[in-house]
Order: C-alpha cells, then sequence, then structure tokens
C-alpha cells in the first residue's frame, strides 16, 4: 500500500534540498560580488598611493634643502593582498564549476533514471501484450494501452544481473615493471541487455592480491546498482574465493579484507532479493573486458607518431613502445602482445600442428581464429581452423571428403545428419553428403558415390584402386604397414612389442592384425622381438 505520509516526507526532503541549492547559489553569488568589489577598490587605492608617491617625489625635487628622509612619512594606504584576492575568487570559480558539474551529473542521473523506468514499463506491458490470448487480442488489441507514468520505482521490482571483475597484473610501462589494477563493472537485464557499464583503476595495485581486486569490484557493482535504485539483483563472479568471501563461507578475519567484507555485507542489506552466483570465466559479461580496460589505460602514454598523436604500450615479449592499435587482446585472459609477436607465436604453433594459446606463461587461453584474422594471413587462418576442427573430432569419427579437389574434414555423425535432409535411408547406406562441395561419395569405399550399386558390386566391378592408391598400397605392402581394421589409418611400427594401440583406441597385433581384448591377444604371435626393442649404439673408436 502507498503511504500518504512517506510521499509528503519525500517531498520535503527534495525541497529542502532544494532550497539548501539556491541558498548557496546566493551565498556564492554575494562572496564573489564582495571579493569583486574589494578588489576594485584595492585596484583604486593602488592608482591612488602611485599617484601620491609621483607627486612626492616631484615635490621634493624642488625643495633642493627638504630632508632625505621625506619618504619615509609616505606610507602606503592599507589594502588587501591582491594575490589573497585572487586565489579567493578562483576557489569561487572552481566551487561553482564542481556545483554545475554536480547538478549535470545529477541531471544525468535522472534522466538515466527515467529512460530505464521507462524501458523496463514497455517490456513488461510487451510480455502481457504476448501473453493475451489471440481471440481476445483480435477483439480488443486496438484497446490496449498502458502509458508510462513516471513511475520511478519500476527498475526496483525487476531482477537486474550485475557482473563484476577486478583485476590485477604486472605490466611493462618502457623500461619499468608496474603493478596496476582495474574494475569493471556491467549492469544487465535478464536477457543480458547492457544497462550501464563502470571501469576503474585501483589505487595502491602493488597491494592488492586478485581477491582483493575482486571484492573491491564486488564493492563497486553494488555501489552502481543502488545509484540506479536497483533493489533486486544477482550478483555473478568467476572467483572462487571471492564467492566464498561475500557468502559467508569463508571469515576473512581482522584484517584489510576483513573490513572489505564487511563493507560488502553492509550494502547486501540495502536490497530487497541479492543472491550471489558463481560461474565460469566465459559466462562472465563484459566486466573482464572492461577492467582490463581500466588497466590498459594506465600502462599507454601519448606519442608522436607519423599520423600525429597516438598511444603508445610497451609489449611485454619484445619490450619495443608499439601503437595501442597494434597490440593483440587474447579472449578470456586479456593479456595483451604487439602483432609481430602473436604471430610469430601463431606461426609456430602450426608448424608444431598444436592449437595456439595465450604466451602469458600459466595462462590456460586459446586464442580464438576470428581474432587472428588481424594479424595472420588468411590461408594461415584457414589452416588454424582446421587443426581446430580436427582436435575436436575424435579419429575414430573423422570422415574426408572423397573429391580430391574438396578433402573437406567432417565428423560421421554431422555428414549423416546433413545427408539426411536430402536422401532417404542414408543411415542403411553408406551415401553421404560433402557439407562442403554438396557431392555425394560413399564412406565405405571413401570414392565417389556409385549410384545403383551395392558397395560389394562396386569393389567387383572396380577391383583396381586409384592410381595414387594403389602406390601407397605398395609401399605399406614393402615396409609391412598395417591397417587399423577400426578407422582405417595405416599404423607403421618403428620400435616396441607388437602389440599396437592405433590413435582411435582400437588394440590389435601387429603381425596378424588380431584385436587385443582386456589388454591381452586374441593370437599366439610373438609379442615382441628382441631386434624392435633394444637400440645397439656404435661406439666411437
Amino acid at each position: 500500500m502507498n503511504n500518504p505520509n512517506l510521499h509528503e516526507a519525500k517531498g520535503k526532503g527534495i525541497q529542502t534540498n532544494d532550497d539548501d541549492k539556491e541558498e548557496l547559489k546566493s551565498v556564492l553569488g554575494l562572496q564573489h560580488q564582495l571579493l569583486m568589489e574589494a578588489k576594485t577598490l584595492n585596484s583604486d587605492l593602488d592608482l591612488a598611493f602611485q599617484l601620491q608617491m609621483q607627486e612626492t617625489v616631484t615635490a621634493s625635487l624642488s625643495l633642493p634643502d627638504a630632508s632625505p628622509s621625506l619618504d619615509a612619512t609616505v606610507s602606503p594606504p592599507p589594502e588587501m593582498d591582491s594575490d589573497y584576492v585572487t586565489l579567493m575568487l578562483e576557489d569561487i570559480a572552481r566551487y561553482e564549476m564542481e556545483r554545475r558539474d554536480m547538478e549535470e551529473s545529477e541531471e544525468a542521473m535522472r534522466r538515466f533514471k527515467n529512460d530505464l523506468n521507462r524501458s523496463i514499463h514497455d517490456q513488461n506491458f510487451a510480455r502481457y501484450i504476448m501473453n493475451v490470448p489471440e481471440e481476445e487480442w483480435r477483439d480488443y488489441g486496438d484497446e490496449y494501452e498502458r502509458p508510462f507514468d513516471g513511475n520511478v520505482g519500476e527498475a526496483g521490482d525487476v531482477g537486474f544481473r550485475v557482473y563484476v571483475k577486478g583485476l590485477v597484473s604486472e605490466e611493462r610501462v618502457r623500461d619499468m615493471t608496474v603493478m596496476v589494477g582495474g574494475v569493471g563493472v556491467a549492469i544487465c537485464d535478464f536477457g543480458n541487455n547492457l544497462v550501464l557499464e563502470v571501469r576503474k583503476k585501483l589505487e595502491g595495485a602493488e597491494f592488492l592480491s586478485g581477491e582483493m581486486a575482486g571484492v573491491e569490484a564486488v564493492i563497486h557493482g553494488l555501489n552502481a546498482a543502488l545509484s540506479l535504485d536497483l533493489k533486486r539483483v544477482t550478483l555473478f563472479v568467476d572467483d572462487f574465493m571471492v564467492h566464498q568471501y561475500i557468502t559467508g563461507r569463508v571469515q576473512p578475519g581482522q584484517s584489510k579484507m576483513g573490513t572489505k567484507v564487511n563493507e560488502v555485507a553492509l550494502l547486501q542489506k540495502r536490497f530487497t532479493y541479492f543472491q550471489p552466483s558463481l560461474v565460469a570465466r566465459n559466462d562472465m559479461k563484459f566486466a573482464p573486458a572492461l577492467a582490463r580496460d581500466a588497466i590498459v589505460s594506465q600502462i599507454t602514454w601519448s606519442a608522436e607518431s607519423s599520423n600525429g598523436k597516438g598511444l603508445k604500450e610497451t609489449c611485454v615479449i619484445c619490450f619495443e613502445d608499439v601503437d595501442t592499435t597494434q597490440m593483440f587482446s587474447v579472449d578470456g585472459c586479456f593479456h595483451r602482445y604487439c602483432f609481430s609477436c602473436m604471430k610469430q607465436h601463431v606461426e609456430v604453433k602450426l608448424l608444431n600442428a598444436t592449437v595456439a594459446g595465450c604466451p602469458h606463461e600459466g595462462c590456460n587461453s586459446e586464442v580464438t581464429i576470428d581474432s587472428c584474422g588481424k594479424f595472420l594471413d588468411p590461408k594461415l587462418v584457414k589452416i588454424m581452423s582446421n587443426r581446430k576442427k580436427e582436435a575436436s573430432i575424435p579419429v575414430s569419427e573423422k570422415v574426408y571428403c572423397a573429391f580430391p579437389t574438396c578433402s573437406a574434414l567432417m565428423s560421421k555423425s554431422e555428414v549423416l545428419q546433413y545427408t539426411k535432409t536430402v536422401f532417404l535411408g542414408a543411415e542403411h547406406s553408406g551415401a553421404r553428403k560433402c557439407v562442403k562441395c554438396d557431392l555425394f561419395f560413399c564412406i565405405n569405399c571413401k570414392v565417389p558415390w556409385h549410384y545403383y550399386m551395392t558397395c560389394s558390386d562396386y569393389k567387383r566391378r572396380y577391383p583396381y584402386l586409384a592410381k595414387e592408391d594403389a602406390m601407397f598400397n605398395s609401399l605399406a605392402n614393402k615396409r609391412k604397414w598395417r591397417e587399423c581394421i577400426k578407422c582405417k589409418n595405416v599404423v607403421e611400427l618403428a620400435e616396441g612389442c607388437y602389440h599396437i594401440t592405433c590413435r582411435c583406441g582400437y588394440e590389435f597385433c601387429y603381425t596378424c592384425g588380431a584385436p587385443w581384448k582386456n589388454k591381452k591377444a586374441t593370437c599366439s604371435c610373438p609379442v615382441w622381438d628382441e631386434r624392435n626393442i633394444i637400440h645397439r649404439h656404435e661406439r666411437r673408436q
């Protein structure tokens, strides 16, 4: 229920606040006027004193017998110090500017809250309309209306998501290594649409830990939510210990951390609903990037460049001062390196057939393919994409298009689902449609699809393989390579015993191909040969 007394009290409070502002304006204006009059009077007195001094000097020159001590009888009139008046005027001007800035900030916040409440009102009304039965909407839809009445309490009745992140990082600024910290706060509605973002540097970061920075971020996030008059929030953090502290599961004791945790507890009580939640780093929205931006703002400096003034940053790999537009930020961890160093790093990983990760020691973040387009050749980006896809598909699930001009990599389940949309009974046949070139091939025979023929008929009619396949089979027979019957990959025994474990996980005997079950052979072939497991190195004479 609405309480009229409460509304009256609120109204009086607002009126009193306005009266205080008017009184402050009046006092500042009066003080400014008095100081200006004092400054004018001071200027007039100074001019009169100068004229008096001039007349005295002229009179003394016209009287030769005048005593030299005549000048000592003339003293300047009492006056106010000019520098003091100037400083006072500067202070008043500064106070006046701060007052105007505060009023503009308050007005901007009022407009922001009004827009937020209007947006929430529209969303609520839209959801209401979506739930109106079709028959009712058809008959009465034109009469539905709910104009916004400027109710400032709309936002307090709706739940919001507050993502917070605090970072402390050792960074390189030219020839110095510094510790800097930053806080990022992102307030979103429950559709994860960004409502407000905050980025702020942390003072004294050299004395802060990552956990302390995380708790500082929580404080900034809750204060930002309260400034919008939000009453129902879900707080998201990705640091386990920070979550333990703010939920009270771990007590920090009597320390600076304890003081901060107590401050969080006091802020929590000002919400009608507060729920902290621990999420994975990839599920954090906006906040980590905002925290990293706060850090970057502290390690960049303005410098002249060929294109005029620009911001510079030091790469921690090559220690070169690089334009910030040529710095690469790794998704997830936001460690930053110059394009040149990242290009070399990724190319080396590609040569070693591995997926590129963040170069920072101990960091497990992967370098995304899309972001590499900023510094890599498009061909290398394509290779990187293929490598990532190969790593994501189990060996036993890999399928390649049978057409040499395509050879696209797919998984068996992927190509089967794609084929089902155009081919009836695909799961009972070997026909598959390539997801890249859209041509049909046989998954069993590894050849273009043989229409109106079964796989057995095709092999009888075309017993001879293609020239390239025939040459490969000849080489495999000559070198005594063996084919895994499960994934069809060819295996070469360089050294070791005859018990083979294929990369698909299938175990078999290298001599005859019989399977191994429960780590035991199902054949009577010897398990090892001395020449394969003992290496004799010739000694130098």
